[in-house]
């Protein structure tokens, strides 16, 4: 007879997620979408944890014990990895990481330096929305340092859209006017360096439009959702099955 262990509610979810406290619309591709994951997802929303205080050179430091409590929570619930759905939570990384002891990523960040070493002596570029709050901070919670990987920061002029409805927490977004910004992003970085050799997107709401991104900048396209993806597939084994 085969035992089964017990001990919790519900059971099957390999994928949780601590979201901001936001109300801008998530569409598919996006981290706070179910339909965007391969595996079960569970979702805890970090109350009080708004845009304003997470874009930032540190996060507010209140909210660490917060995304802690989180963290846990969804241990609790037996999720398999835990991430987060704003890559500037990457200097709060190690603080989450030793609360728990399950997978976390913070930040697709974590990505860079194997990014890095597949692509020889070609660089990465990091993409995100605003470039003058990424400090260094933000690459040394996600484990690596900007002097051992050289990078290139990219992000979008102060006039975009992008960043007025997640960063400004709107109501309603243009779809038309994400895209023309996304495109727009990589049409400028490829004429600036065109010497890039694979693009880590920093910002989770670039994810729906990686695809078309991809078109644009024609090299490997890295962001939250490859990562979680990947560490998934490490978490949560599933057999092969096929023939000789």
């Amino acid at each position: 007879m085969q035992m089964i262990q017990g001990g919790r509610t519900t059971y099957g979810t390999a994928i949780g997620v601590l979201m901001l406290d936001t109300i801008f619309p998530r569409v598919p591709g996006d981290i706070g979408n179910a339909t965007t994951w391969k595996y079960p997802v569970c979702y805890h929303i970090v109350k009080g944890a708004s845009t304003g205080r997470i874009m930032a050179e540190t996060p507010d430091p209140d909210l660490i014990d917060p995304f802690i409590k989180g963290a846990r929570s969804l241990e609790k619930m037996g999720v398999r990895l835990i991430t987060t759905s704003c890559g500037f939570l990457g200097p709060f990384q190690p603080y989450i990481a030793e609360a728990v002891k399950i997978p976390v990523i913070t930040t697709s960040l974590i990505q860079v330096p194997s990014v890095s070493a597949m692509i020889g002596g070609r660089k990465v570029a990091i993409l995100m929305e605003r470039v003058h709050i990424m400090k260094e901070n933000h690459f040394s919670g996600a484990g690596w340092s900007s002097e051992d990987i050289p990078v290139i920061i990219h992000g979008m002029p102060d006039d975009a859209y992008f960043p007025t409805v997640f960063i400004g927490n709107s109501l309603t977004a243009d779809i038309g006017r994400l895209s023309a910004d996304i495109k727009a992003l990589g049409d400028t970085l490829i004429k600036r360096h065109p010497e890039v050799g694979a693009v880590v997107c920093e910002c989770t709401n670039f994810v729906p439009f990686n695809r078309m991104l991809q078109e644009v900048v024609k090299v490997p396209v890295f962001d939250i959702v490859t990562l979680v993806h990947s560490v998934c597939e490490a978490s949560v084994r599933t057999e092969f099955h096929g023939f000789l």
